[in-house]
């Protein structure tokens, strides 16, 4: 079926491309080319390294689209529509690793084919589920003799250099580059570094050096060809193979996190799990959510209730728990595609960003849930993050879809001990008005006291 080009709605943050577009058509993943991406896409598609990446999962899939355009574009290709689009800055460690392995990965198959990658963002990656894939077609053209990897001093700073901060300093990267779009600079990771970190590994090579050459007044200037310049196909290779190896040898060993071992530790969550696990499963396996928000998603226990009745987006502002949860579900087949976990506090979400905020936009935009798993986080988002309990419903309410909330009385251990070194100034917590600010907003279709006695479950359904 034809559609007009203007029915082509093209996806902000792909203006970079010069030479190809990316653009929605109704619930289909549109690219755009003009006559030379054209040509780069036919050499790659070709190739056996472009079959066997697709086979294996790295690439997105991507065919030839009946989709009219008009000049400069001169065909249209049409990619795999992936379940979600995430951001860095809402990755754990673990999945910046994966990535940036992927990449160069990628990078090294495609110097043996004759191709480059061009561009060296995480942007380009996504995750089907915990598994990365290359996003960015366009971005993989063949390698002119001589040409230089363009994209190693982006590929330190939006990688490399977010993982040994979190590595070596046990400082978590989201802020950094949610802060910052081109990541941490040469210059900026340098200050960060003692004296011990110069033993490490790459830090001369990888931190030193790039900051030595960007203080050259001819930074970025190469005389005669990148061959002559020592940059030659081979040295690119033993250049990402280097890389490959020291992102494979770091490691996070972080303290155990507040929440790292709630589900096992607490005595409440061990008394209410079962019950709690049986009404999440009676409401999933009754709606049979095509998505699933699993918000507070701690180990995913409830993620992967949800998970067996459609795809979910776990969320968790504590990092470890994320990347543990990430480690966890790679080794899990009958969840690993259904499940992405996601550093992401609701407090605190993921604005829009980028250029005229509209590159990057928010988790309300980029996801819809049919159902929306709020367990034991109400009173966090209230006590913990002094959020107003008639705003929380009323956002919860706005996501328009079916809600699963915990609510957790005064009298709970966990509350008493949030409440004993602050002044309590939550005269809206409790259960007479968390009820009427339901009521005013949604129908509730179930609810269980749970055997702790100071827990209770509700299963709601906004009122349209």
């Amino acid at each position: 079926m034809k559609a007009a080009e203007q029915d082509l709605q093209l996806v902000p943050g792909s203006y970079r491309d010069r030479s190809s577009r990316v653009a929605r058509l109704g619930q289909r993943i549109i690219r755009i080319l003009d006559a030379s991406a054209l040509q780069e896409w036919q050499f790659l598609s070709c190739t056996d390294y472009w079959r066997d990446s697709v086979a294996a999962g790295r690439f997105v899939g991507t065919a030839f689209a009946d989709v009219p355009v008009a000049a400069p574009w001169v065909a249209a290709l049409e990619h795999e529509r992936l379940p979600l689009i995430s951001w860095p800055w809402e990755w754990s460690w673990s999945m910046l690793r994966e990535a940036a392995l992927l990449h160069l990965h990628l990078l090294d198959e495609a110097l043996s084919a004759g191709l480059i990658l061009t561009d060296a963002t995480p942007l380009n990656t996504q995750f089907r589920g915990v598994c990365p894939v290359h996003i960015d077609i366009g971005s993989v053209v063949r390698r002119p003799p001589g040409q230089v990897w363009e994209a190693y001093r982006q590929f330190c700073q939006q990688w490399l250099y977010p993982l040994c901060l979190q590595s070596w300093k046990r400082v978590d990267f989201q802020p950094w580059i949610r802060g910052c779009s081109e990541g941490i600079s040469a210059e900026q990771f340098f200050g960060l570094l003692s004296l011990r970190d110069w033993f490490r590994r790459g830090a001369l090579s990888h931190v030193l050096l790039p900051r030595l050459i960007s203080r050259r007044p001819q930074y970025g200037r190469f005389s005669g060809t990148a061959t002559d310049d020592g940059f030659g196909s081979n040295l690119i290779r033993h250049n990402v193979q280097g890389l490959q190896r020291l992102i494979s040898s770091l490691r996070w060993s972080p303290v155990e996190s507040q929440w790292s071992n709630y589900s096992s530790d607490t005595p409440h969550a061990i008394l209410d799990r079962p019950p709690k696990s049986e009404f999440v499963d009676r409401v999933c396996s009754s709606l049979r959510a095509a998505v699933t928000w699993d918000i507070g998603c701690n180990n995913g226990v409830y993620s992967r209730i949800a998970a067996e009745h459609g795809l979910v987006v776990a969320m968790d502002a504590d990092h470890l728990t994320v990347d543990r949860l990430f480690l966890s579900l790679q080794q899990e087949s009958r969840y690993r595609d259904r499940i992405t976990p996601l550093v992401m506090n609701p407090a605190d979400p993921s604005p829009a960003l980028g250029w005229r905020c509209t590159e990057r936009p928010s988790l309300e935009t980029r996801s819809s849930p049919d159902l929306v798993l709020c367990l034991a986080v109400l009173h966090h988002l209230v006590i913990g993050s002094n959020l107003l309990l008639d705003d929380v419903i009323d956002w919860l309410h706005s996501l328009q879809a079916d809600v699963v909330i915990e609510w957790v009385d005064r009298s709970d251990p966990m509350i008493e001990q949030m409440l004993r070194y602050r002044r309590d100034v939550f005269r809206d917590y409790g259960r007479e008005q968390f009820v009427r600010s339901v009521q005013e907003r949604f129908e509730i279709l179930r609810q269980e006291v749970l055997p702790s006695g100071t827990r209770e479950l509700f299963w709601l359904r906004p009122c349209r």
